[in-house]
């Protein structure tokens, strides 16, 4: 069905739900590319004013893809529980704006709803909102969720420890643990993206990282970010596996691109928590996301890279994850061009990922490409842990030199940490304390490398 409005004396016609909520996202060179973005600053606006009169139940009928031809859809419609929508469920996506703004929307009865809101409800929303307005809202979505310690907890904040070799070197990334750790980065995850995907190298990768943890009884859990069928592989070989990670889309299209779908995605939830490795809950997933990945694989289907982004939300939540986060700025700047619009998406994708229920996190980054430098990742840092993110990424120097791109250092998380007075994971923080690495007010102790680290800067890295 069309949707029409008039802006002062020119009458816009939007075909369908799809073109519209095309037509009123923010502007981003991914949807010009795709040929589906406004042709202006005032078909924009005019977009959004016809989108804020549209009402929420109206998305559980008009699907941007269809039903029979995407198992995403499928999940978004078959998933909706439609008595936590209920309170809602009689405003337009305006109305809905103002009451995620009101004080009536308190954390407890935004955790409540998320099981009643599709993505493209959350996706149109956002695209209503000002950076303060996402800001503001997501601050107030509280996600918890637990292995090995709690994480998303207000008032912490946490960090992926990225101890990333263009070679796999155990010494090489032994090191770069030790000098995360005595950053205090590291309870959200030690995750590494091995150069090999084989998994013999992957294998020994996780053997690193058993004895790294358990040697010195850090409380947090490893990952090594492969691809789910050898992580499968894996966990049938007898490997500590503590997460599954994966990358995702929000379309059965894309995910094929990725290798995956639904059934396989379970499968290895599955096999992953029948090991039973955590010790304080047992979230085992791991997902990364980010806008453009659909359009990069000519998976889209005509719909806006934002809205397709947090469709992959909803494939997430429906596996309880650990942990989630979208690489920002990755795939560069055809998808997001400059500084401002790679902002702009860090916050939106955090916003609606924590209004579905999910524990969100951001790889703050850019490729060398782009119209971007590290002032505007320190502008979206700041932004990011105001707004209540739950973790980012601590790599040495910010520089990947495996991936090569840029993202955020151990120094980004410890200003953060200054910045809010944000301490780390309960019991991380408790570790690093009894580490003698950093004092019960969160500053860093001063001078020589703990004796207890020392040694680990020889690990061979064999099982």
């Amino acid at each position: 069905m069309p949707f029409s409005v008039n802006l002062g004396h020119q009458h816009y016609v939007f075909a369908n739900l799809k073109t519209l909520l095309a037509k009123a996202t923010p502007a981003r060179s991914g949807d010009v590319l795709a040929g589906i973005a406004a042709s202006s600053n005032e078909e924009r606006v005019a977009a959004q004013y016809a989108l804020a009169d549209v009402p929420l139940s109206h998305f559980l009928n008009d699907l941007v893809i269809p039903y029979e031809d995407d198992e995403v859809t499928q999940l978004i419609v078959d998933s909706h529980n439609a008595l936590a929508f209920a309170p809602v469920s009689h405003l337009s996506v305006g109305e809905f704006r103002d009451y995620l703004l009101s004080d009536a929307a308190t954390t407890e009865s935004l955790q409540q709803l998320a099981p009643g809101l599709t993505p493209e409800m959350v996706a149109a929303v956002s695209k209503l909102m000002r950076m303060q307005d996402l800001i503001l809202v997501a601050k107030k979505c509280e996600v918890v969720t637990r292995f090995r310690n709690p994480l998303g907890l207000a008032n912490h904040f946490s960090t992926r420890l990225q101890p990333n070799h263009p070679t796999d070197d155990a010494a090489g990334i032994a090191a770069s643990i030790i000098d995360g750790l005595l950053y205090a980065s590291g309870d959200a995850v030690i995750g590494i993206n091995p150069a090999s995907d084989n998994t013999q190298t992957v294998s020994r990768l996780l053997h690193l990282l058993e004895d790294v943890i358990t040697r010195f009884d850090i409380p947090t859990q490893s990952c090594v970010l492969t691809h789910v069928t050898t992580t499968l592989e894996l966990i049938n070989q007898g490997a500590p596996v503590d997460l599954v990670f994966q990358s995702i889309a929000g379309t059965e299209a894309a995910n094929a691109s990725f290798g995956v779908n639904l059934s396989l995605l379970a499968e290895a939830h599955a096999a992953a928590q029948s090991l039973q490795r955590g010790t304080v809950g047992n979230n085992v997933m791991y997902f990364e996301t980010g806008q453009g990945s659909a359009l990069s694989a000519n998976a889209h289907h005509g719909v806006d890279q934002q809205t397709l982004e947090t469709r992959a939300y909803a494939v997430a939540r429906a596996f309880s994850p650990l942990l989630v986060n979208t690489v920002v700025g990755f795939i560069g700047p055809e998808y997001l061009y400059n500084g401002k619009q790679i902002i702009r998406a860090g916050l939106e994708d955090h916003f609606c990922g924590k209004l579905l229920g999910l524990p969100m996190g951001c790889d703050i980054c850019y490729t060398n490409h782009a119209e971007a430098d590290q002032d505007d990742m320190d502008m979206l840092l700041t932004l990011f842990a105001a707004a209540g993110g739950n973790f980012i990424m601590g790599i040495p120097g910010a520089d990947d030199i495996m991936l090569n791109y840029q993202t955020t250092s151990f120094h980004d998380a410890l200003y953060i940490r200054r910045l809010f007075k944000l301490p780390p994971a309960p019991e991380f923080f408790q570790w690093l304390q009894s580490s003698n690495i950093m004092d019960s007010q969160g500053a860093l102790f001063s001078g020589e490398l703990p004796a207890r680290f020392a040694q680990a800067l020889s690990l061979k890295g064999q099982p």
